[in-house]
């Protein structure tokens, strides 16, 4: 009731897929080394911003094993709107030995700007309707239900970071079954579609595998950069909404 008041030019997007208090732990894997860690959750609590109800999600990245002489702590963390699915903060910590970035984003939806904050300095710029950041364009995903899509049929939404506007697509491509530590399960292969870049090698280099149930969660993610492969895999989850189809055989 508390939010009764919301203004009626935001979009409504049906979330089914996640709650308050979930949580997923990532292995980083380089061939048979693990490198590193990301642990993704969303706040048990419901946050108030811009006078609309938000998830405070968080996402840590981290090196382990061998390379955590890099000792690499990134931090990534956004207010995402609970019925619109759009952000309206958006805060970055990055911290590599003495190296360390810190920005904050604020994003303005009912006037389509976003203003950055790093180093005493703010800029503002003008972004389109719906704008997503990396963190609230992932859980918009979660809500869509790809298995009701052709195979290479692709959805797009903008995406605002580090000064840039991107197009976010995403290709679907069928069906599959993926092995984990907790059995198997069915899977949705999904293809992220990359603009042309140094890092990462074509336009298919992201490929990922999402629970083909109302979770809707990354399973496993492969990633083909210039220098090879890394392969990301769930670990531990805690709060889900809905139990896991795991299966063996």
């Amino acid at each position: 009731l508390i939010f009764s008041f919301v203004a009626n030019d935001y979009r409504f997007v049906s979330n089914g897929s996640f709650k308050p208090g979930e949580s997923y732990d990532y292995k980083v894997k380089y061939g048979f080394l693990t490198i590193g860690a990301a642990d993704v959750d969303v706040d048990e609590k419901i946050y108030s911003l811009n006078g609309r109800p938000c998830y405070k999600v968080n996402v840590q990245g981290r090196t382990a094993g061998l390379t955590d002489m890099f000792k690499v702590r990134n931090t990534y963390r956004s207010y995402v709107d609970t019925l619109a699915f759009i952000p309206h903060k958006f805060i970055y910590s990055a911290r590599e030995k003495s190296y360390k970035r810190d920005q904050i984003i604020n994003f303005d939806q009912t006037h389509n700007e976003a203003v950055k904050y790093e180093k005493d300095e703010s800029k503002k710029f003008d972004v389109p309707n719906n704008i997503q950041d990396v963190i609230s364009g992932y859980y918009f995903l979660r809500t869509v239900d790809f298995s009701k899509f052709g195979i290479g049929h692709t959805i797009s939404t903008p995406l605002f970071f580090d000064e840039e506007l991107y197009q976010m697509k995403v290709r679907y491509n069928g069906k599959g079954t993926v092995d984990t530590k907790f059995g198997k399960i069915k899977v949705l292969k999904l293809n992220p579609i990359l603009p042309k870049n140094d890092l990462f090698s074509g336009e298919n280099a992201i490929r990922v595998w999402v629970s083909d149930d109302e979770n809707r969660v990354p399973i496993k993610i492969e990633v083909d950069f210039s220098f090879g492969t890394i392969d990301m895999e769930l670990k531990n989850y805690k709060g889900v909404k809905y139990p896991f189809r795991w299966y063996k055989g």
